[in-house]
């Protein structure tokens, strides 16, 4: 699904990660909310490959002190 406005740019969502998305399989144009004008050519995105998802970051992390360093643990 694609969404956008001229002023934020158009986002592309629900394509999974590590996706490469060759240049052309989605197209620009733009509209005129006022309908005075007709819809503009229509232009191919170039490619993108979607980024992996991250890995949550550690919660409750503790650490227990040792003889030579500590032991840490995350919940």
């Amino acid at each position: 699904m694609a969404t956008g406005t001229d002023t934020d740019g158009a986002v592309i969502t629900g394509i999974a990660a590590g996706t490469v998305v060759p240049t052309g399989d989605y197209e620009s144009t733009h509209t005129d909310d006022a309908g005075v004008l007709t819809e503009s050519n229509r232009v191919p995105v170039p490619g993108f490959t979607v980024k992996q998802a991250q890995e949550a970051a550690p919660t409750n992390v503790t650490s227990t002190p040792t003889e030579d360093g500590a032991t840490v643990k995350a919940g």
